[in-house]
């Protein structure tokens, strides 16, 4: 199996190697990921995009082999970015970057056609192993090498119907991060900062929770948050 990952990488694309792409809208871990990978061997990025729509421009423009792709992102997130790369250019593949992601998501992710999902926090540990599982035919899901794609899915239904999500009242994964501040007492210049964003991106996002929500003021979204277990309070 190594053998053959070892052959994937020096005959992909001439002596280039693996053509990659990363898009994350944090400049930070862009950088962090370029460097990691810069010292594995047979892997090269070509490319970097800040948001969905970008992430799409550079697939299309590059077509590289993999495509690390941030599931929250600005103008289009992770998902429907991966619904039109996947339409327009289904030979890449692509695994998703998270700081946290529901099991929701992962299934409809690997049904869209994600070969992976590798969590922030083991990007260390796992993103290298990640790119050589799915360079080799397999998935990476779980923090580990996945074989039978039709049996996880199963697995991950079964758990998705056991432990039903908690209501988010169409609240996106960002949204409920900004949310999260909130309720810390952060301003939308924290906020901005915190997540490499505008402070008028904050107040879109504002506005949109305040819409799904039903509230008007910070105060209102801090109590509705706490109340609906939006968000979890340390004890």
């Amino acid at each position: 199996m190594k053998e053959t990952v070892k052959r994937s990488l020096e005959t992909s694309v001439g002596s280039t190697g693996i053509r990659i792409v990363v898009a994350d809208d944090h400049p930070v871990v862009r950088m962090g990921v370029r460097n990691m990978l810069s010292n594995e061997p047979g892997f090269d990025v070509v490319g970097e995009a800040n948001d969905g729509d970008d992430a799409i421009t550079q697939v299309l423009e590059l077509e590289p082999d993999i495509l690390l792709l941030d599931l929250m992102m600005p103008r289009l997130p992770g998902l429907e970015a991966m619904r039109a790369i996947m339409s327009r250019s289904p030979r890449v593949k692509i695994i998703l970057l998270t700081s946290t992601i529901s099991t929701q998501q992962v299934i409809e992710a690997l049904q869209i056609g994600a070969r992976g999902i590798v969590l922030k926090d083991a990007v260390v540990g796992d993103l290298s192993r990640a790119l050589r599982a799915i360079l080799s035919g397999d998935y990476w899901i779980g923090g580990e090498r996945v074989v039978n794609l039709l049996h996880a899915l199963r697995e991950l239904t079964q758990k998705a119907a056991a432990a039903p999500e908690r209501k988010t009242y169409g609240l996106t994964p960002r949204e409920l991060e900004v949310v999260n501040s909130i309720v810390e007492g952060c301003s939308n210049k924290d906020i901005a900062k915190e997540f490499t964003i505008s402070e008028e991106t904050v107040k879109r996002h504002l506005s949109n929770i305040f819409d799904k929500t039903g509230v008007s003021t910070r105060l209102e979204l801090a109590l509705f948050a706490i109340a609906h277990k939006l968000v979890v309070i340390d004890s």
